[in-house]
This record gives C-alpha cells, sequence and structure tokens, in this order.
C-alpha cells in the first residue's frame, strides 16, 4: 500500500492545508528578508540599504541556481515517485545536493578572488563601494549554506513535510531578525551585522535538512551518491525557467539600480531597493502556493491521474485569482505604510518611493498568475514553455521596459516597466495555457 501523502483526492480545503505550510514559510522569509533592511535602514543609513541592493545580483544568481536544482529537481523526483520509483527518487536527490553544495563552492571561491571586480562592475559609486565590499565580504562565506537551504526548503514538501520547511522557516526567520538586533543594535556592526544576521539564518535549514534527510526511513533520504548526467541535466532544463527568472532579476536589479542612480542618485537608489524588497513580500503569497502544489501536480502527472490534475488546476486558478486582488489592495492603500518603515516621511527617499508605489502597485493584478503559469509547466516537466515564458517576462519585456520607459517619462517610466511587462505577460500566458491545454 502506498503511504504517499502526495497520493490522495484533492478538494480546496485539503490542498490549501497541504499549501498552508509553504505560503507562511515564503511569508516568513520575505518578512526575515526585508528585516534586513529595515535593520540597516533605521540603524546604518539610506547608503548602507543602497549597498544591499547593488550587490543583490549575486545572491540573485545564487538562489536561482539553488531554485533551478530544486524545482526542476521537485519535478523529477515526484514523478518518479508518482511512478513508484523510490530508490532512483532517492538517487536523484542525493545527486542534486551534491551538486548544489559543489556550486555553492564555487561562487565563494569565485566571489573571494575578484571581489573588488564585481563590486565595481556591479555598479556601486565610490561612497557606496565600501559598504558593498563589507555585506558581500561576510555574506559570501554563506552563500553554500543559502543554496542548499533552498534545496531542502523544496524537497521537504516533496517529502511529504511542508509543516517541517514551514517551522524551520520561522525558526531561521526569528532567528535572523534577532542576530540583526544583537549585530548591529548592539554590536555596533553596521552593515556587516546585516550580513552575519543573514548568513546564520540560512544555517538552520541547512543543518536540520541534512539530518532529516539522513534518516533512511524518509520517503527521501540521502543513498549512496551515484554521477547521472542525465538526471542532472532534465533537472536543470526543467528548472531553467525559474533560473531564467532570478537571473533576470538580478539584470533588471542591475539596471534599475543604474537607471535610479543616473536619475535621482543613491536617494533613488534607495527608493528602488525599497520597492523591490516589497515587491518580494507582497509576492510571497502566491509563491509560496506554486511552490506548494507543485509536487502535487508532478505526482499526478506521473501517475497519469488526469481528473485530480484537471481538479488542482481548477482550484489553483481561484486561488491564485484572490490572491492577487488581495495583494494588489493591500498595496495600493498601505504602500506609504511599508515605505516609512525604511524612510522617514521628509526625506527624499520617502518621498520617491511612496510615489513609485502608487504606480508600481499594478502589477500585482498580473504577477501571481504569470508565476503560477511558469511553476506549472516545470511540475508537468515542460521546462521548455516555462523557460520561455520566464526569459519573456523578464529579459524581454521587464528588461526593455527599464531601457525605454525612462526615457519617455524619467522615474515614472521605471515605475511602469513592472506592471507592463506583467501585463502583457498576463496576456502570453493565457495564450499558451490555451494552446497546450491538453
Amino acid at each position: 500500500m502506498n503511504n504517499n501523502v502526495l497520493e490522495q483526492n484533492w478538494n480546496v480545503a485539503s490542498l490549501l492545508r497541504f499549501a498552508f505550510p509553504t505560503i507562511v514559510m515564503m511569508l516568513f522569509m520575505g518578512l526575515y528578508t526585508i528585516t534586513d533592511t529595515i535593520f540597516v535602514a533605521q540603524f546604518v543609513n539610506t547608503e548602507a540599504l543602497s549597498a544591499i541592493n547593488i550587490v543583490c545580483p549575486i545572491l540573485n544568481v545564487t538562489v536561482g541556481l539553488g531554485t533551478m536544482l530544486a524545482t526542476g529537481g521537485t519535478a523529477l523526483i515526484s514523478r518518479k515517485m508518482g511512478a513508484g520509483q523510490n530508490q532512483a527518487a532517492k538517487q536523484a536527490f542525493t545527486l542534486l545536493v551534491a551538486a548544489a553544495a559543489a556550486l555553492g563552492g564555487l561562487i565563494l571561491v569565485v566571489g573571494a578572488l575578484w571581489m573588488d571586480r564585481i563590486v565595481c562592475a556591479l555598479g556601486a559609486s565610490a561612497s557606496l563601494f565600501p559598504y558593498c565590499k563589507n555585506y558581500l565580504g561576510v555574506l559570501l562565506l554563506f552563500l553554500p549554506a543559502n543554496l542548499l537551504q533552498t534545496v531542502f526548503s523544496n524537497l521537504f514538501v516533496t517529502a511529504g513535510k511542508p509543516s517541517l520547511g514551514f517551522w524551520l522557516s520561522i525558526l531561521a526567520g526569528a532567528a535572523n531578525i534577532i542576530l540583526d538586533y544583537v549585530f548591529i543594535a548592539l554590536c555596533g556592526l553596521g552593515i556587516r551585522g546585516a550580513a552575519l544576521g543573514t548568513g546564520f539564518g540560512y544555517l538552520i535549514p541547512t543543518i536540520a535538512g541534512a539530518i532529516f534527510f539522513s534518516r533512511n526511513n524518509s520517503p527521501l533520504s540521502f543513498t549512496r551518491l551515484r554521477w547521472n548526467w542525465t538526471v542532472l541535466r532534465e533537472s536543470c532544463l526543467n528548472g531553467s525557467s525559474e533560473m531564467v527568472g532570478q537571473l533576470a532579476t538580478a539584470v533588471t536589479t542591475f539596471l534599475f539600480n543604474l537607471t535610479m542612480m543616473d536619475l535621482s542618485g543613491e536617494a533613488g537608489v534607495a527608493a528602488i531597493t525599497i520597492i523591490i524588497y516589497s515587491q518580494f513580500l507582497l509576492s510571497t503569497l502566491y509563491i509560496g502556493f506554486s511552490m506548494g502544489v507543485a509536487p502535487i501536480i508532478g505526482f499526478h502527472y506521473g501517475s497519469q491521474n488526469i481528473t485530480q490534475q484537471k481538479t488542482v488546476f481548477r482550484i489553483c486558478m481561484g486561488f491564485i485569482t484572490v490572491a492577487s486582488l488581495l495583494v494588489f489592495i493591500c498595496s495600493r492603500l498601505g504602500g506609504f505604510w511599508i515605505v516609512r518603515f525604511f524612510a522617514p516621511d521628509t526625506s527624499e527617499v520617502y518621498r520617491i518611493a511612496t510615489s513609485g508605489f502608487r504606480i508600481f502597485s499594478c502589477s500585482f493584478l498580473f504577477c501571481g498568475f504569470n508565476y503560477f503559469v511558469c511553476a506549472m509547466f516545470t511540475a508537468l516537466s515542460n521546462g521548455k514553455v516555462s523557460a520561455i515564458l520566464s526569459f519573456l517576462r523578464t529579459f524581454g519585456l521587464l528588461a526593455g521596459g527599464i531601457l525605454l520607459l525612462p526615457r519617455i517619462w524619467g522615474i515614472a517610466g521605471v515605475w511602469l516597466a513592472v506592471p507592463v511587462a506583467e501585463g502583457v505577460m498576463f496576456l502570453v500566458s493565457i495564450v499558451c495555457l490555451i494552446y497546450n491545454r491538453k
């Protein structure tokens, strides 16, 4: 008898109950990510806040690699589990974790050797350079753990333990918040303290994940490492849309920083930092939901249960619609409250960021649907369609908007770039669903 929790008849209540821990996990990750920037803004200065966004593309690439392995591997592993190939699933899992550890080590070495060149290439001004170097120098030490925690957090769900990832995320987030206060406010370590707090937060899910997956009674556990290029290639190709998404975020963040530095100086970079981090926090609702339901979609695809696939899809569409409306309303009405956590309401940073929020908030009507469609095609092992959608949404539409629209409307064009890109992508995603409806 197969007692896998993924093998059941799903309804609205059971699906939301299963995805709920992952949603809250992502929400908490968003909260403790944004807490870093709040502590830096309050206890250091807005120049240090700008520096975090300058080096953010390095984190995007790291998270992108981890997410590529995790989401692409989740689709492959859950499909094998659905087909009853449990030992093959464990071998694939072990290989993916080993690959993530190796990639993390490579990023650490490359970053340490060429740190000054990397910081300069990212566009740091003379006043921001010391902050960037101090933050990145500490954070590099923890990037292997960041990559591993990304893989483990996704695969807790595949192993039928979404609540474990949830509690570990809460623990890591709480530790990060406490350590931020200790290192920044009490110890006076400045931006280095923010990096230390974040790094120790990465270690908690990493260590716990290594312990959990070492147990043989888990549906997924470590086994003897066997190199398999087919597993790696399929996982990377299938998760390529998520990698493209993170790589595009790195590129667009870089373009945002350069554009705002040109239009408004360091205050403009601080304002776009507030918007970008706030966007991540507000988007966690449907990001977490999409991550939570992906193993269900992949499992029933592997078991060829078409009826359940259709039921799950209808429920997901309903949830994404409601969530998008709620996030849009919250961002539209409460954007100025969010900005006030970062900058006093008399500052130039506050003025720039609040005016941007009113335009930028329209993007939340569309981005939840766009994200879910990409995640769904990944879960269905159709990485090609997912990667095309992700590439078009980010490199094609968003990067193009950042380069073009500010030339026409100045700073307003910067804020319009994301809503325009998401709106066009919404229409493209609908067409893609219709074309691939079978």
